[in-house]
């Protein structure tokens, strides 16, 4: 199977709701799409800097985000229990850390600055699909997850400034 189709070359690309469909490669849907693969693709980046421990909580996070996509266009797996896990893992670093009393510069070890992107990046995919839903179904397990997915991300990003042992600097 060939990786290109060559029907996209005109601005045009095919999803999957209920059955396939072209739409235009600036739809919202398009766009949605694009901003959590890009996430995807940045907690990917996140998981080649962590240790190995961390590597399948990431994976993890990453299968999700396809369920989130699946969920915009068709059927998913991504489920409430999906959002409780992230708000465990929330909790259970939070856990291990001090109390975070200021707003803190994105930054610090190579992996915590990592997640901070992840996080930023999350933060648009959340407003794209926001967007989305104005005009599409999409379920509220999508908008959660997403929003859960930064509070995560970014509690992350500080454990991993402390597990490396660098300060974080307050704004």
């Amino acid at each position: 199977m060939k990786i290109y189709t060559r029907t996209g070359d005109k601005g045009s690309t095919q999803i999957y709701a209920d059955k396939a469909v072209r739409v235009d490669k600036d739809d919202l849907v398009v766009k949605s799409y694009g901003d959590m693969d890009e996430l995807n693709s940045q907690i990917g980046l996140l998981a080649a800097h962590v240790a190995e421990k961390h590597k399948p909580m990431l994976h993890d996070i990453q299968r999700n985000l396809f369920q989130a996509g699946f969920a915009i266009s068709a059927s998913s797996t991504l489920a409430q229990a999906d959002i409780e896990n992230l708000e465990n893992l929330i909790d259970n670093i939070t856990g291990q850390m001090p109390p975070n009393t200021s707003f803190v510069l994105p930054g610090g070890s190579k992996s915590a600055a990592q997640a901070h992107v992840c996080r930023a990046v999350c933060r648009r995919a959340e407003r794209s699909v926001i967007s989305l839903s104005k005009h599409y179904d999409v379920p509220e397990v999508v908008h959660a997850y997403l929003n859960r997915l930064s509070d995560f991300l970014f509690t992350f990003a500080r454990f991993l400034n402390i597990e490396a042992g660098v300060d974080e600097v307050a704004v």
